[in-house]
């Protein structure tokens, strides 16, 4: 039998390493960052993960590579676009804010506060209807309790009603059996007067 060596990677351990890094190379992040993470995960050192992707898994995904870069290149010209226009969006609106805005934000947030107050009460009312179905299911189960209580009271008398009659069938039994055996007695006994 041939012993694994401790540092042998397996198949599943270098795709975890290339899942890892191409998701660091994807979102921005770095290579190191990435070795630290497969690291921890798979109780490697850092740099035996670096060395193990430089000198054997990169060379299997270049095109991966490749389409990860292109990736993380569109996601900063995207998150780039986005703060553009965001920073445009306050700049204009600083600029041009008139006293018909200033009115209708007002209006706005009273509006919004009116809301609020609808919904705090509406929480209060399903609060409280809440409570009392708690208090309902909480009565429902005491009195659940009660009648499994009684129902299991009613099947020990109702078993022991079982015993009873069951003693008393075996006793009428046992007296029409004696009964039997005496009166056969007497028939013999006859029997033997007559025939002397």
């Amino acid at each position: 039998m041939t012993s694994v060596r401790q540092d042998a990677w397996t198949q599943e351990e270098d795709l975890l390493l290339a899942e890892v890094v191409l998701r660091y190379i994807r979102e921005g992040g770095t290579q190191l960052q990435a070795f630290e993470e497969v690291g921890r995960r798979l109780s490697r050192t850092a740099a035996a993960c670096g060395f193990r992707w430089n000198s054997y898994v990169r060379k299997q995904y270049k095109e991966e590579i490749e389409l990860a870069k292109k990736q993380r290149k569109e996601r900063k010209k995207a998150v780039a676009s986005e703060e553009k226009g965001q920073k445009k969006k306050e700049e204009a609106a600083e600029k041009n804010v008139t006293w018909s805005d200033v009115i209708a934000f007002l209006r706005a947030h009273g509006q919004t506060a009116y809301d609020s107050q609808r919904i705090a009460d509406e929480n209060r009312a399903l609060k409280k209807d809440m409570e009392q179905l708690q208090q309902m299911i909480t009565k429902l189960q005491a009195e659940k309790e009660a009648l499994q209580k009684e129902l299991s009271a009613v099947q020990e008398e109702y078993k022991t009603l079982l015993v009873i009659m069951e003693r008393a069938r075996k006793l009428a039994a046992l007296e029409e059996a004696q009964e039997q055996k005496a009166s056969q007695t007497e028939n013999v006994s006859f029997e033997k007067v007559e025939n002397s």
